[in-house]
């Protein structure tokens, strides 16, 4: 009997090894079309068919090589208006970017908590940059009171022309009013009644003249925004987020 099942266990073996074969070559030729840079042989693959597969678990981005490497840093500063004795103040600017990024450095487990301001801020700079010169001055205004602001901001943005460029723009104001928000609210508590943040870009120091003595800051590329309503966003937690940004905060400050 146990001669006569060798085989069977045989083709079972060779069949595992020419799918294991057969998986391997497709995950090495689909990595090497989505890294490589776009050409007509991606047409091999019909449809989306290599999206779905890279994408969320195998994408990858030559974002951080050359040769075009990452040249500029994104920063996210958040300031309040907080009510105090009825009176409202306006507190210093706080650097939340730099806030998070020390949850990162030295940290051989770095939290995902340690880039969300850079990318809410590198993708609201560049959704800022898009929009018209007319657009920008009504994004530094002041859009605070009543519970409509929003609508308030969103229709006054589309009466101006290129109103094609708002959706993109009040989509990732909205996400980074709401993470303001929360900052704020971590720093200085419920007494928050306004946000205001700013978002600049810094090129780093061109590489032929990183070694040059006296060389000077790259400028900053400031997109201004004027005061806001609190956001809060379904599923948000100000404990949860409190508990992680005020830690990191605190150990700032110190």
């Amino acid at each position: 009997m146990a001669e006569a099942a060798k085989p069977a266990r045989k083709k079972i073996v060779r069949a595992t090894m020419i799918v294991a074969v057969l998986l391997a070559a497709w995950h090495i030729f689909a990595s090497f079309l989505w890294i490589a840079p776009p050409s007509p042989l991606r047409q091999v693959v019909p449809g989306t068919a290599l999206t779905n597969y890279m994408i969320p678990f195998f994408g990858q981005s030559w974002s951080v090589f050359a040769p075009e490497p990452i040249n500029g840093d994104y920063t996210l500063l958040v300031r309040a208006k907080v009510d105090k004795d009825g009176k409202q103040e306006t507190t210093d600017w706080v650097n939340a970017t730099k806030v998070e990024i020390s949850m990162i450095h030295y940290n051989l487990f770095p939290p995902r908590a340690g880039i969300q301001s850079t990318e809410l801020a590198s993708e609201f700079k560049g959704n800022w940059d898009a929009l018209t010169a007319d657009h920008k001055v009504i994004v530094k205004l002041g859009y605070f009171n009543g519970t409509d602001w929003r609508n308030r901001l969103d229709a006054k943005l589309k009466s101006y022309p290129s109103a094609n460029l708002v959706p993109a723009y009040m989509g990732s104001e909205y996400m980074i009013t709401a993470y303001s928000t929360q900052v704020a609210k971590a720093v200085w508590g419920d007494k928050v009644s306004q946000v205001q943040f700013q978002v600049y870009r810094q090129n780093v120091t061109p590489f032929e003249n990183r070694n040059t003595p006296g060389q000077e800051p790259q400028p900053k590329q400031i997109a201004d925004v004027g005061w806001r309503g609190l956001i809060t966003a379904p599923g948000q937690s100000d404990e949860d987020f409190s508990s992680v940004f005020k830690a990191a905060y605190d150990r700032l400050q110190k």
